[in-house]
Parts: C-alpha cells; structure tokens; sequence
C-alpha cells in the first residue's frame, strides 16, 4: 500500500481501505481547492494498483469497505475500473462497498449500462462536490459544470441503482451572495434528491486562486455566525424525500446530523439556538481544519 501525495476520503470513508488508482484531479482548478496543487494528474499503472490490492489482502483481508482515490476515480475508463472492482471482490471475500469521487463530467460520460455494470461489480456509492446550486457561483469557482449538468449526472447515478453522496460548501457566495448560494444549493440539491448530503465550510488554502483573491480584498470570507445563517437557510430550501444530512466534516463550527424531511424542524431549531449562542457553542477556529 503505496501512497503518493495527499490523500483524502469522505469522513463517512473513515474506516475504508484507501485505494489510489489515479494521482490528483482531472479538472483541478477549482479555485478554492489545493488538495492536488502537489501532484499533476495521472492515472496509476495497473500493475501498481494490483500489487498494492495484493499487499492489502495480506495485511488487511477482512476488509469492508474500499474507497479509491484520488479526487475523481470515474474518470477511469469502464474496462479498468471493472478490473480493479472485480480484484477488489476477489482479495476481500468480505467486501461490502466500493466507494469513489467522480464529477459531473466523469459521470455524464458513461454510459446507463456502463454504471449499472460498475454496480453490478461493486461500485455502491459516488460522492460528488456540487459546492453551489448557483451557476454564478459555479462559474466564478471555475468548477467546470453547470447546477443542470450536476442534477443530470445526479440522476444518472441513482437510476443506476448507485447510492449518491452531495458535498456543498458554506461561504462561496461571500455575504452579497449567501442568501442566493443557499437557495440555489437548496434547489438543486432537491432536484437530485440524494441518499446524502454533507456541507462543508469554507476554509482558504494559501497557493489557491481564491485565498488570493481574498488577500487581494476580492474576495470577503463570513463570520461563523454568518456560515451558520447561511446553513440554515440551506436547510429551510431543501424539499428531499429521504436523505442523511450531515455537517460532521472537521471543517464546520457546529457539527449537525438527521435525516430529511423528518429532522428538518429539529435541525432548524438547532441552529435557532446557536445563533443566539453564538461563539460559546460553535467550534473554536483552531479546531477546525480540513
């Protein structure tokens, strides 16, 4: 088990077997992310991702849970990634759930039958960074898709009988754009109607064009109190029919969990207390990380 660069995994892939099969992010410019400012990208040799599932069925053969890194594993062709499914089955009699990142491009580039086959092989669920509902947002972060192209391949997954996972962040639309980032974030959001949904908030990493931005007085970051409001309002917009909420990642001031719509009044009320509590109940700044 070989690793190269930083590597990360959804805080719901704390106990998996991480798996790199490709080095750093095939689009890598949004402009708040520095995860892969290290490492151009490429996708791994095979020979090395067998070695590396050989080693781990040594070490670790009453593996559960696999996740394959790094930032968007579906951009690998259908054939490959069966291959390394199909290993994975084989070395880990025990296994429960693949795992990858993907965006909406790797996604919208397969085909129906080539998801239903990755499913078939062990690929249960995909978590993709939506970040914003608002297609001003997007464009600014240069995230390289639009809220219709993030609802299409949303779909695409959960017809494929894929569990789907949505991340968003608080704090993009600064605060002459926050009410406009929460709604917009609530619509789409909504209009997937994911098994999961996770925010995040916002954090800027020095070497990255928005902590630039922001040094340069471009950019204006909110106060946690407004990070807060603003997840609130995300809250109010969301319409879902069954889907585990979460604001656990190291990140967020005030760690949240339910399931919508049956929590969402209780969530609210939540955060109807710690805004009038403020500071003494929100995590301190030197807690949080990414």
């Amino acid at each position: 088990m070989r690793y190269h660069g930083m590597v990360i995994r959804p805080p719901s892939e704390a106990k998996s077997y991480i798996l790199q099969v490709s080095y750093g992010c095939s689009h890598n410019h949004c402009t708040f992310c520095g995860t892969y400012l290290d490492k151009p990208f490429r996708t791994r040799k095979m020979g090395e991702v067998l070695e590396d599932i050989a080693l781990a069925k040594e070490r670790m053969p009453a593996t559960r849970r696999v996740f394959l890194a790094d930032g968007d594993a579906l951009v690998l062709s259908t054939r490959r990634l069966v291959k390394i499914l199909e290993e994975l089955q084989a070395a880990f009699p025990q296994l429960e759930r693949v795992g990858c990142y993907a965006n909406a491009q790797d996604i919208l580039r397969k085909t129906p039958e080539e998801l239903q086959t990755l499913r078939e092989k062990g690929l249960g669920i995909i978590y993709i960074g939506l970040e914003s509902g608002s297609d001003e947002i997007l464009e600014n972060i240069e995230k390289g898709a639009t809220s219709a192209e993030m609802i299409e391949a949303g779909k695409k997954v959960k017809k494929a009988g894929i569990l789907f996972s949505v991340i968003a962040i608080l704090g993009l639309g600064e605060q002459k754009k926050s009410a406009h980032h929460a709604k917009e974030t609530g619509r789409v959001v909504s209009a997937i109607d994911p098994d999961f949904f996770s925010m995040l908030t916002l954090m800027l990493v020095p070497g990255t064009k928005l902590h630039a931005q922001w040094q340069a007085g471009e950019f204006h970051l909110l106060t946690a109190e407004e990070m807060l409001a603003e997840l609130r309002q995300v809250i109010e917009h969301l319409q879902l029919s069954n889907c585990i909420f979460r604001t656990n990642h190291a990140s967020n001031y005030l760690p949240l969990r339910g399931t919508l719509p049956q929590d969402k009044e209780g969530l609210l009320a939540i955060l109807d207390v710690a805004l009038l509590r403020g500071q003494e109940v929100l995590k301190p700044e030197s807690w949080r990380g990414l």
